[in-house]
Formats: structure tokens, sequence, C-alpha cells
């Protein structure tokens, strides 16, 4: 399931890709392309919002994640999917490279594009050799490491979509005491947002030290 607040528009840093994406785009072209990168950089937000984005445009578009199970059927109704975006690929099983390198020539013959995102270059990848080749051939994008400023960009927009304000202070001392990290910082705030609610505290840094074990 797509997560309605993953879109383009607040997707941070990541210029080029974004470029690349909107060309697409007006130019109305497919393309095979590979972006990867450390966690926290993105990955699975851009795979859902491109998603988000063809269907918002009345298209058609479909996210399988590597973690679960790539459903055959998609393979027989390629036809009808305008984009394919298909995430943590490092984690496909054997039993699916298979049918996803059937699902892959089959996007490439119907020239409809392919979005796939690893956590390395795909020549890293441990994956059947075609596949690589494959992803190899592809456009390939490394996502930023986001600085601390795009972080607090990203973890202000997450609060802003709970109704929630942090003091910038409290952001400081989680950089330096708990991670830079930035799926680790969401899971943090999460956890304070909740702690906060049941024990109807702000958020504070004496508070972030209780609850987070700092």
């Amino acid at each position: 399931m797509l997560d309605s607040k993953m879109l383009l528009e607040n997707l941070v840093g990541n210029d080029q890709i974004l470029d690349f994406m909107n060309q697409l785009n007006i130019k109305e072209k497919s393309a095979d392309i590979y972006v990867y990168g450390e966690i926290g950089r993105g990955k699975t937000h851009l795979l859902q919002a491109v998603v988000s984005s063809k269907l918002a445009q009345g298209k058609s578009g479909i996210y399988l994640d590597c973690k679960e199970s790539i459903p055959e059927h998609i393979v027989e109704h390629i036809n009808e999917i305008d984009w394919i975006s298909v995430d943590n690929i490092n984690f496909i099983d054997k039993d699916q490279q298979h049918l996803f390198f059937d699902l892959y020539n089959k996007a490439k013959q119907g020239k409809i594009s392919l979005l796939v995102s690893g956590h390395v270059l795909p020549s890293k990848l441990a994956i059947m050799n075609d596949l690589k080749t494959r992803l190899s051939l592809a456009t390939i994008f490394e996502l930023e490491q986001l600085d601390d400023d795009m972080i607090r960009l990203v973890l202000n927009n997450q609060m802003s979509d709970r109704n929630l304000a942090i003091d910038p202070k409290v952001y400081e001392y989680l950089f330096k005491h708990y991670s830079r990290n930035l799926n680790t910082l969401i899971k943090g705030i999460k956890l304070l947002d909740q702690s906060s609610l049941q024990n109807k505290q702000s958020i504070t840094i004496p508070f972030a030290k209780k609850i987070l074990n700092l």
C-alpha cells in the first residue's frame, strides 16, 4: 500500500534524479532506472512517490517491495501498466529472481518504465548474473547523503503532518546523542510523539533522554 505522505513534492534533495524524472514525464518517454544508497536516503519515498504521481495523472503504476512476494499475475498483465517501482531488490529471494527477470524483459519490450532500488550498485548485488547485467545497463543514480539541514527539513515535514512542533534544540541533542540516520530519527520521534501524548508532556531534551534511554 502506498503511503499518501510520500510525494515527489516533499522529497528532500536529489535534484538530479527529480529533474530526470520530470524530463521523462514531459517527453513521455520510458526508461529503466536504478537508484541505490544506504538506509535512510529516501529510496522507498522516491519509488512510492513516482507511482503516486502517475496515478494522479490518470496513468497506472504499481509499487512492489522485494521484502514480499512479487505476484505472478503482474507479468501477465504488464501491458496494462505505465510504471513499475521495485523496491529493495537486494532482498529478492532466489525463487523470485527468474520472475523479476521475466518482468524486466517484458517491461523493456513494452516500453514500460521501471524504477528499481537497491542498497549498492547492481554489480555488487548478490543476485543472478543476468539480472546484474540488465540493472547495470539502466540509468543509475546514487541517492544523496542528507546533511543536517536536509534531515531537519524532513523531520519538520514529518512533524507538520502530525501537527506537532519540536524545539530545534531537541533535534541538535538527538543528532549528537541518538543518531544521524534519518530512519532511526523518524522512529525515535514517533516514539517521542506517542509518549508525549500518553504522558501529556511536551517533547523536551530531558523528556527525550528519558524515553529514548540516552
